[in-house]
């Protein structure tokens, strides 16, 4: 930790006489504030770090120095590795800081944001083709959430109860449940099946296939099974799951399992885009979905939705009803207080855009998409992810294979050289190792948000091929520098001091099990 000290008054017999006889005329004035921020005395000292400090600091200095350290921070209009949305409308921004101060929580007090939440269910169950309280079980049932981590949780903690009374009432042992997933899934559904003692059943990727394969994910079933989830836009390849060959197995069976949808990226794209996919609740066997308004729903962090079919798939007991502040209320959440403001953005998005608007958004995120993909296969490169609508609007693609058609016979650089060559320019292009079992698959993936224009990606082209280009007249040793001096001097997870030793290289994940990177999303 570093101290401004004060030279002690007394003789200081070790200085030499020339600088015995300096005097420096410093200001020591207490701050009058009339002068500019960096003329104060705080742009002198370290800001606080570890304790509170014992005196206050005028609001437009803390401001201005805080301020200072984000301006340390990417921008995140070049960071291409996250699907989180970047940018909104002022009025909508508007909106949600005039409701920071709202917990949502409480709806005695602040009933017109519950209604609203209400609004945004009902207009994303009816999105999703749910079906309404004319129909079967009463009507489908929603509830907002931090994001696709929470409603993922809550969704296998449905299905796990709902398992649970099925084999009580029959009078089997409900011990060993599991759920059958995607070796590619994020990693929040790992956490959910640890945190909730569900055993993981893995439908493996292999080099040619980056999602489940509908008959083999079926075959996994026994007793045991809670639920399986399919993922509407997987995390590295953008790929959708086949929803529907899973649910006509599960048919054609006669098996009475659930599927939970992962739409977190694509529930708010494929209605849009390929509105006849059948992913959602027009498959019977689907009974909840997720969704992150703070992704392709045009929110900011963070907000999440999850909808179940009906009542009777979501089991009582797990709802509480809380009588706080004077109202009684539903609540089946993970957390309890929480800001009004990214549910009332949401809901700005959908009135403000309405169908109309997304699908203009989604469109031209899906043609920026197929433009990026065919300019990098015009530049060698291997295109992992969809085109036209297939799949969400990123691009993953991989280095052409040495000694393959494109003449290459040798090359010094990897996935990884070429992102950290992109991070020297300021883009945030992820590279990752692919899921187990795809022969330690490298690849690199782009995720085109709404402010990545035409332009931008023109920008991006450039400068990969540029990048390409010098990492061709390097030898492997110069390649190894380099990538040494970025790992420990450019990238700030090398730098990062706040993780406890005893967290690191943990086992037993996917990641630590297989290598497997755990995406960004």
């Amino acid at each position: 930790m570093v101290h401004l000290a004060k030279v002690p008054n007394g003789d200081v017999s070790t200085l030499p006489e020339a600088v015995k006889k300096i005097n420096l005329q410093l200001s020591n004035d207490e701050d009058s504030f009339a002068t500019s921020v960096y003329g104060s005395r705080f742009a002198a000292e370290d800001l606080p770090k570890h304790e509170m400090p014992e005196c206050e600091m005028p609001k437009e200095i803390a401001y201005r120095m805080i301020k200072d350290e984000l301006s340390l921070d990417g921008n995140p209009m070049l960071n291409l590795a996250s699907f989180v949305t970047t940018y909104m409308e002022e009025e909508a921004e508007k909106l949600m800081a005039e409701s920071f101060s709202k917990n949502f929580i409480d709806y005695e007090e602040y009933p017109q944001s519950a209604d609203i939440q209400n609004r945004c269910v009902s207009m994303i169950g009816r999105l999703f083709n749910a079906p309404t309280d004319h129909e079967e079980s009463g009507g489908a049932v929603g509830t907002s959430c931090v994001g696709s981590s929470e409603a993922i949780m809550l969704a296998v903690l449905a299905m796990k109860k709902r398992w649970k009374n099925k084999r009580q009432a029959a009078g089997k042992s409900t011990e060993h449940p599991n759920i059958i997933m995607s070796s590619a899934v994020q990693v929040c559904w790992e956490k959910a099946t640890r945190y909730f003692e569900v055993d993981e059943k893995l439908v493996y990727c292999t080099p040619d296939r980056y999602v489940i394969d509908p008959k083999e994910t079926v075959d996994l079933v026994d007793e045991n099974t809670i639920g399986i989830c399919v993922i509407l836009g997987t995390t590295y390849t953008g790929e959708y799951e086949d929803v529907k060959g899973v649910n006509d197995l599960l048919v054609e069976r006669d098996l009475d399992i659930p599927i939970h949808v992962d739409a977190a990226s694509g529930g708010f794209v494929a209605p849009f885009v390929v509105p006849d996919l059948q992913w959602d609740f027009r498959c019977e066997k689907v009974v909840s979905i997720n969704v992150s308004g703070h992704k392709y729903g045009l929110v900011y962090p963070g907000v999440g939705w999850v909808v179940w079919r009906g009542a009777d798939y979501l089991p009582q007991e797990l709802v509480f009803n809380i009588n706080y502040l004077g109202a009684d209320q539903s609540s089946f959440t993970l957390n309890f207080s929480k800001g009004a403001s990214q549910v009332i953005g949401q809901y700005y998005q959908l009135i403000r855009l309405g169908k109309k608007g997304y699908r203009a958004i989604m469109s031209n995120l899906t043609r920026t998409a197929d433009y990026l993909s065919s300019a990098l296969e015009a530049l060698g490169f291997v295109i992992m992810s969809k085109k036209s609508g297939e799949g969400l609007p990123l691009v993953a693609f991989r280095l052409a294979p040495i000694n393959s058609n494109n003449g290459s016979q040798e090359r010094n650089y990897d996935e990884f050289a070429l992102a950290h060559k992109l991070r020297a320019r300021g883009w945030v292009v992820p590279a990752y190792t692919m899921a187990p079992h795809t022969d330690n698959l490298k690849m690199l993936r782009v995720v085109v948000r709404e402010d990545f224009t035409k332009n931008r990606c023109d920008s991006l082209i450039s400068d990969i091929r540029y990048c390409q280009q010098l990492l061709d007249q390097l030898d492997r040793e110069s390649i190894r520098k380099q990538e040494e001096f970025i790992r420990k001097h450019a990238m700030n997870s090398d730098q990062a001091t706040h993780n406890h030793p005893r967290f690191r290289k943990e086992k037993h994940s996917i990641q630590g099990r297989h290598g497997k990177t755990h995406s960004i999303c």
